[in-house]
């Protein structure tokens, strides 16, 4: 894991800025705070900060190769999990190594197979690739896109980084948001390539870009597609058992403290249970981190999308696979500390406005970081399973907009846009923003010949949550661990994996009447039997109704500053009359609303953007 920068610019000599380069390399400090190395020819430059994981003293980056035609250099963020099965393909090849990285492997790799190297990956990674015999630049990003890598265009050229604060560091970057940057902001489609600021790009999952003297171009090497599964059910379980045992067996590959996230749900327990058995192995003990909050298993009560708490089945998986376990106890206080605020937002460059999510999530990571530099993580389980509730009913599966928005209080239209200045809610007509996204995500889903109408509809239910929801949850979670320097991995993101269950049929899917059938099954061995027959529940979030109270107090500050600049973007009439309600009484909607006026005020203390609203 790392954090990459670069710049390439085919009219200048960039050997005379390196003081921009290492700029726009040091934003990227809290992603590597093992070391740092920048790689600057006349045309390229390169900056990198590592997380050490893999081979500490042999993987300083950038890495580079001498052929006779020219030099290659390459920035690499990320984990090749197949890296030893490709060194000794290679080897076999011929190829020689220094190191015992799985970054020289996949420098060696393009030198081998060129830009088809991508064909050859299995992990989560986004690098670059300076090509010193063609003058060419190559930017990567994983499948699934569980690595992030911006870039932003020049007249001659590229700049590019893991975060956009990177590329923001370059004087040659606008800071601007202009009103489409805004309308995705608030409508949280997750639009594929969207990156709010200005003329700057999100490289979409499984896509490369190349860069030379002829400009930029960008070609998908990976699709969800559709493909005919003609397994049984039982060799259907059986091959996801086979599939997840061997993606957590690679993906605990690692020489610095691991441990796994657990929340006592069916996805987080399958992953502590598979990994307590490879670890056992090697006669050692998994480590698990929850995070909680104070008083919440005593006084928690039912909501619509939560019926249980996490912590009986935590202590239920605690004791049936005997892990070393660490809670992580939160309290409102610490989720409304400005200062953790400031840190997420900074994290994600975004006012997000996920609030308690983001701060829960973000203090958990800097806790395990304490004692671990990775994680292992149920992440995407439901997305790949079809695990949420609304998969299920058939009043939601009705709906004609994405899922998710239909049921999670803080996505509804109303907790999207409610609190927008007016004018400006009226130029960025949110709703009809998410009906055009709707129709755009619903036209790319690949569809069998004579599917069902029920198969045609779950499988673009599937794609929706596959190439949309699960990239919002993959970018919060890089995000905010690596603001700390954790390393987190996420089995359920194999590709091949995602692939094989994607295409089973959905009878397959949920052959015992449950979600998540075949988890379920594949995965009960390792698991004891009350969370085996746990219904989904999400992410935990406080209930405590005086962390509502202390956003209100928060908010109300800002409503009394006659000159406070949030109030551009947001409806201040909208804040005092929510300021003054019941906190006890407040609706999660509600409180997500007031959640985006702090991170909206927060975001723009740290980046003091130019907002071009007309």
């Amino acid at each position: 894991m790392c954090g990459i920068a670069g710049w390439v610019s085919f009219d200048a000599d960039l050997t005379r800025r390196g003081d921009v380069l290492d700029a726009m390399t040091e934003t990227m400090a809290c992603r590597g705070p093992d070391g740092r190395g920048t790689y600057v020819r006349t045309h390229v430059g390169l900056g990198h900060r590592r997380l050490a994981v893999i081979d500490l003293p042999g993987g300083a980056q950038p890495m580079s190769v001498s052929t006779p035609a020219g030099e290659i250099a390459m920035v690499y963020s990320g984990e090749a999990y197949n890296f030893q099965e490709l060194r000794d393909r290679l080897a076999s090849l011929g190829h020689t190594f220094r190191t015992d990285s799985d970054t020289e492997v996949v420098l060696h790799a393009y030198l081998q197979w060129g830009e088809s190297l991508v064909d050859h990956l299995d992990g989560m990674y986004a690098f670059a690739i300076w090509d010193g015999r063609e003058q060419k630049l190559l930017l990567v990003r994983d499948r699934m896109g569980i690595k992030p890598l911006f870039y932003h265009p020049t007249p001659d050229g590229i700049l590019f980084g893991s975060e956009p604060k990177a590329i923001l560091a370059n004087p040659l970057v606008r800071k601007a948001v202009d009103t489409d940057g805004l309308r995705e902001l608030f409508a949280q489609t997750k639009t594929p390539g969207w990156a709010l600021w200005k003329g700057m790009s999100e490289l979409l999952p499984g896509s490369l870009i190349s860069v030379d003297r002829d400009g930029v171009r960008q070609r998908t090497y990976w699709r969800l597609g559709a493909a005919e599964h003609t397994d049984s059910r039982e060799d259907t379980v059986a091959r996801v058992r086979e599939m997840l045992t061997g993606i957590v067996g690679r993906q605990l590959i690692s020489d610095v403290p691991q441990c796994v996230l657990l929340s006592g749900g069916l996805d987080s327990s399958a992953i502590t249970g598979l990994a307590a058995e490879r670890l056992a192995q090697r006669g050692e003990r998994v480590r698990t981190f929850s995070v909680d909050f104070v008083g919440q298993e005593e006084n928690f009560v039912p909501d619509a999308i939560r019926d249980t708490p996490d912590s009986p089945f935590v202590r239920d998986v605690v004791a049936h696979v005997g892990s070393a376990h660490h809670d992580v106890m939160l309290n409102p206080a610490d989720l409304t500390d400005p200062a953790v605020r400031r840190a997420t937002v900074a994290a994600r460059d975004i006012p997000n406005g996920f609030g308690d999510l983001d701060s829960s999530l973000y203090l958990l990571f800097k806790a395990i970081r304490e004692q671990s530099t990775v994680a292992l993580s149920g992440e995407s389980a439901d997305e790949v399973f079809a695990g949420y509730p609304w998969f299920h009913n058939e009043a939601m599966l009705r709906v004609e907009t994405f899922p998710w928005m239909a049921v999670i209080p803080p996505l509804s239209l109303a907790a999207r846009s409610d609190h927008i200045e007016p004018g400006l809610r009226a130029r960025l007509d949110v709703g009809t923003y998410t009906a055009d996204q709707y129709a755009t995500a619903l036209a790319e889903v690949e569809h069998l010949d004579g599917e069902s109408a029920t198969e045609r509809r779950m499988r673009s239910m599937c794609h929706l949550h596959l190439t949309r929801f699960v990239r919002a949850l993959l970018d919060r979670k890089d995000r905010l661990s690596m603001a700390v320097g954790l390393e987190v991995r996420v089995p359920f993101c194999n590709h091949e994996l995602v692939e094989y269950v994607y295409n089973t049929p959905w009878p397959l899917k949920t052959f015992d009447g449950r979600e998540k059938s075949l988890l379920r099954q594949a995965a009960a061995h390792t698991l004891p039997r009350s969370v085996v027959e746990r219904v989904k529940s999400p992410y935990p979030s406080p209930q405590n109704p005086q962390y509502a109270a202390m956003l209100q107090q928060q908010v109300k500050e800002l409503v009394a500053a006659p000159d406070a600049d949030v109030f551009a973007l947001v409806d201040r009439v909208w804040a005092q009359q929510v300021v003054a309600q019941d906190p006890a009484r407040m609706t999660v909607a509600t409180r997500a609303g007031l959640e985006r006026v702090l991170d909206l005020h927060t975001w723009l203390e740290l980046h003091s953007p130019e907002l071009l609203l007309d």
